[in-house]
């Protein structure tokens, strides 16, 4: 199978921001991303926070309990070194109810694990390990007609590129949450 340049080009940006850089590199920009959405989210009422302002779209909750249980799926992985026996963590994985926790405490409990992934990638040994962990990789395609599409494909990566993927998970999220609180406040 062929890849698309996008997927060459995602490729290629995680050798040269995951696996080449230094296991303190990493650990700083995953805890910067950490850091950015934990105060975007300070400014998100629990109104604003359980609106679904766009069709199609998770609500900003929706969104930060997608980040707490694949974040939690994630330190699991690096911290056993080793895929696990189900398969790679799902794309769009949430707990069984979403909108089920009050907006404090799920903001809580993502400021909680997002220590705890910080903390294991401060603590990560700075040499190239044989250990791989699969990756549902994700990313918009935009196509000759204008159109986006998201591509999927699973992905083998090196603890390194998998710890940067936390902050490009995190990211992208962080832009869909501002996206949706724009339109939740007409903005």
């Amino acid at each position: 199978m062929s890849l698309l340049p996008e997927q060459i080009k995602a490729m290629e940006y995680l050798e040269q921001q995951g696996s080449r850089r230094s296991a303190a590199q990493i650990a700083e920009r995953v805890a910067a991303s950490f850091r950015a959405i934990e105060e975007f989210l300070e400014e998100v009422s629990e109104i604003e926070a359980r609106a679904h302002g766009l069709p199609g779209e998770w609500s900003i909750q929706e969104v930060v309990d997608h980040l707490v249980v694949t974040h939690e799926a994630s330190i699991v992985e690096l911290l056993a070194d080793e895929s696990p026996a189900g398969g790679p963590i799902p794309a769009a994985l949430q707990s069984p109810d979403p909108l089920a926790q009050r907006w404090p405490d799920l903001r809580a409990a993502l400021k909680r694990v997002q220590g705890e992934a910080a903390r294991v990638l401060r603590a990560a040994p700075d040499c190239p390990t044989e250990a791989r962990a699969e990756v549902v990789m994700v990313i918009n395609v935009t196509r000759e007609d204008g159109s986006v599409e998201p591509v999927h494909w699973i992905e083998k990566l090196d603890w390194k590129a998998y710890g940067i993927v936390f902050r490009l998970h995190v990211l992208d999220h962080l832009n869909q949450a501002k996206k949706v609180l724009r339109a939740v406040r007409g903005a």
